[in-house]
């Protein structure tokens, strides 16, 4: 199972082009995905088709273990409310979990500010044959650091570094060298956005409030962020423009309903996973001879 290229295509942010949020659906996509005729409802044909990409993910995963050469991580950005925690529930659980680590980044210890502003997620990337997933991320630095820049003072930053918006350009193109190194170091990028509307947020944190259950998601913090919203928005747009590149490009993913955006992130993973057209090891003239000799030795007892 494999989602259709013109899905990709319709989710990735070209390199070198606006990220257009604004003019991005947070419903759909522009290719018609989940509309198509004589099909079951949207909502049934998105689950059938997270869980193929589940089972495809985890033959893939088995094989970026066993082949040992490169590693995958995911970056999830998105507002407060889009889903981040049920999005990585729902598709990584069919995954081996020794091969996948999640790392949720909130705000910045004293020794993390301590440090440059990638330092603490490079402590967490992913080893080879691994799966590694970031809950926010260093883009957090271009996102809420721009939004509230009142959070640089903590920062410890030399008196001549750049400051309004070439501080921004200049963090951007820090990233975008990070990011290349990984990739010209084995390490493939899956940078997801999960675009969510306005009114669907204001839908999911009146949820929070009204179900008991659901009480314990809630936080006043996420309410004073909803002020932001056009801000937020404002930054992502700019550092989504900024830093989809050929080595790692965003993909918008429309969040409003949450069984599309589960379906659709287990397929772009799974597509970037078969990208790498990973295969088991092969085992050599002596290593075939040293499992004969195993064979042989259990057989004899």
């Amino acid at each position: 199972m494999k989602l259709h290229k013109r899905v990709i295509h319709d989710l990735m942010v070209a390199p070198g082009e606006k990220a257009d949020l604004e003019g991005r659906s947070t419903k759909v996509t522009k290719s018609g995905w989940l509309h198509a005729k004589d099909s079951p409802s949207p909502k049934d044909l998105a689950e059938d088709d997270l869980e193929e990409f589940k089972e495809e993910l985890a033959s893939v995963q088995e094989l970026l273990y066993a082949a040992d050469t490169y590693a995958v991580l995911v970056i999830l950005q998105a507002l407060d409310a889009a889903g981040k925690d049920g999005t990585i529930k729902h598709v990584m659980s069919g995954v081996n979990p020794q091969g996948c680590e999640v790392t949720a980044f909130k705000r910045p210890s004293a020794d993390e500010l301590s440090h440059d502003f990638l330092w603490r997620c490079e402590n967490a990337l992913p080893a080879r044959g691994r799966i590694g997933i970031f809950n926010r991320s260093y883009y957090e630095e271009v996102l809420v650091a721009r939004v509230h820049p009142d959070v640089l003072a903590e920062q410890h930053l030399a008196p001549d570094a750049a400051s309004g918006k070439e501080l921004w350009q200049e963090r951007c193109e820090d990233i975008n060298a990070f990011e290349r190194h990984l990739h010209r170091n084995g390490t493939r990028l899956v940078k997801l956005f999960l675009h969510v509307s306005r009114d669907e947020q204001k839908k999911r944190l009146l949820e929070r409030l009204e179900d008991p259950a659901k009480h314990w998601k809630f936080s006043a913090a996420d309410l004073a962020e909803r002020a932001y919203f056009d801000d937020y928005m404002y930054a992502y747009e700019a550092a989504i423009t900024a830093t989809s590149t050929p080595w790692a490009p965003w993909y918008v993913v429309p969040a409003d309903h949450k069984y599309a955006a589960r379906a659709l992130v287990g397929g772009v993973l799974a597509h970037v996973i078969e990208q790498l057209d990973l295969h088991l090891p092969q085992v050599g003239a002596a290593g075939g001879a040293a499992l004969d000799q195993a064979r042989q030795e259990l057989l004899a007892e």
